[in-house]
């Protein structure tokens, strides 16, 4: 059992930044993927990064590319999520996600663990 706990939330304007940050106990160190999730009201959720164990490979959904990026301390069992140039269509409920082995798509339902989320809320 891998339990997920997210960070790093809040309110910003369009343009503005935010990093979010999730703590995993125990260690999901080379073993696990991980990724971040969203679901804004009234919608389904979707995948918004994933990460592969080993780092070397990620996947971003179209919406994020070039604005988030993720990144991993396996030393400190946390997983990062720098989001830059914050859209008003950005906000939603995000929660980090993990699952044992590789995997790269971005179906939320092909994770096993996901986090409490934490609200991030862009206004124009």
């Amino acid at each position: 059992q891998v339990q997920l706990v997210d960070s790093g939330g809040g309110s910003v304007q369009a343009g503005g930044s935010l990093r979010l940050s999730c703590a995993a106990s125990p260690s999901t160190g080379n073993s696990h993927s991980m990724g971040w999730v969203r679901q804004a009201p009234g919608k389904e959720r979707e995948g918004v990064v994933t990460i592969w164990p080993s780092v070397d490979r990620i996947t971003y959904a179209d919406s994020v590319k070039g604005r988030f990026t993720i990144s991993r301390d396996n030393a400190k069992n946390t997983l990062y999520l720098q989001m830059n140039s914050l859209k008003p269509e950005d906000t939603a409920m995000y929660s980090c996600v993990a699952s044992p082995g590789y995997y790269i798509g971005l179906n939320p339902e092909n994770f096993a663990y996901f986090g409490q989320g934490t609200q991030v809320t862009v206004s124009s």
